[in-house]
């Protein structure tokens, strides 16, 4: 079916008669970006033509900088692949966080905080989407795996912004907020970028917290009163509690940080996850199966590297192909390549976690 067509030339969706627009014009990249200027904080940052980007382009004519930048990104392959790497549990069940999902929670996080305290939406979502485009399969164990091949080590972060988004031409302030992200890292040179890092804590230890009480590890009444009494029990709670945090704390200070009583709260719940959940013998043990699966392709593909997918040029690095390659796997994929071209046995791969029946 085509449509409904009108006498007009015009074709429509549905049959009846679609509503007005109240006011019907062509709303082009220039107009958007003199509204940035008028509206948003005077530290924002704001939308330039086609923005400054290592490969000069054309500005498209519709959609600012980093608009395109988070579309660029939504339509990548390393944003869609997420969808099949580890959050906290590998192989995550109904329910459980992906990487991606844990992406799009951030984002909403991040572009609540930005919105309130008009700083630049598009260049906050755009960095929030991308900020994990660099993990590999199997969670923050894939960097233990990989930091052995590389002299700078593997940083998800870095990498992520200088390896697996660089062809996407994106711009310097997107790229600084996905390189900057982690709190070990420089503070990104863009507020937008702060707030993505601080709505990257808020977000992972929220709902980690909720995927773990879901799969039977801990209960909400383990929380304690450092967390319960400060930021709430719930995902819904915390995230509410933290994202009113902030921007109290921005508009008040002018910068993008947290009240002490909130930031204590959120470092308390962050603790009680990794005492409970991210260090509790289980997940130690999937880090561990999770090296050495990672380790033991690497080391297939240097020794064959004629079973690396057909490349249009040779890599000047191919230890760094190699390590670009398994990165990019998604934990399934990985994980039956193990089983595949390392005959791996099945009781030495990492081991998901089955939901209670509901």
């Amino acid at each position: 079916m085509r449509g409904i067509d009108t006498d007009a030339g015009l074709v429509l969706a549905h049959r009846s008669a679609p509503p007005p627009l109240v006011q019907g014009r062509l709303v082009v990249r220039e107009d958007r970006e003199t509204h940035e200027e008028r509206s948003l904080a005077v530290g924002a940052t704001r939308s330039t033509g086609a923005g400054d980007r290592l490969r000069p382009e054309e500005p498209d004519p519709l959609r600012t900088c980093f608009e395109r930048d988070r579309d660029r990104i939504l339509h990548a392959n390393a944003f869609r692949r997420l969808a099949g790497k580890t959050q906290v549990f590998v192989f995550p069940a109904d329910h459980q966080r992906t990487r991606l999902t844990h992406a799009l929670e951030v984002a909403q996080v991040a572009t609540a905080v930005s919105r309130a305290v008009g700083l630049n939406v598009p260049l906050t979502e755009a960095i929030a989407l991308g900020h994990d485009c660099g993990h590999g399969p199997g969670g923050h164990a894939s960097e233990d795996a990989l930091d052995l091949y590389l002299p700078e080590g593997y940083n998800h972060a870095i990498w992520g912004a200088d390896v697996v988004l660089a062809p996407l031409n994106l711009c310097r302030e997107t790229l600084d907020g996905i390189r900057h992200h982690s709190w070990s890292l420089p503070t990104p040179t863009t507020p937008e970028g702060v707030v993505v890092s601080w709505a990257d804590r808020c977000a992972y230890s929220a709902h980690d917290l909720e995927d773990a009480v879901r799969a039977g590890i801990v209960a909400v009444g383990d929380l304690p009163a450092e967390v319960a009494d400060v930021v709430g029990r719930t995902r819904s709670e915390q995230l509410r509690t933290f994202v009113h945090a902030l921007v109290a704390s921005i508009a008040e200070h002018g910068v993008v940080g947290m009240d002490a009583v909130h930031a204590g709260g959120l470092a308390a719940l962050r603790a009680f996850n990794y005492e409970r959940i991210y260090m509790r013998p289980e997940s130690v043990a999937q880090g561990a199966a999770v090296i050495d699966v990672l380790r033991a392709l690497v080391d297939y593909f240097l020794e064959r590297p004629e079973a690396l997918p057909v490349l249009t040029d040779p890599p000047d690095d191919p230890v760094r192909a190699v390590v670009a390659y398994v990165a990019g796997m998604t934990d399934r994929y990985a994980f039956d390549k193990a089983v595949q071209l390392l005959g791996w046995r099945q009781d030495r791969l990492p081991r998901g976690i089955d939901l209670p029946a509901a």
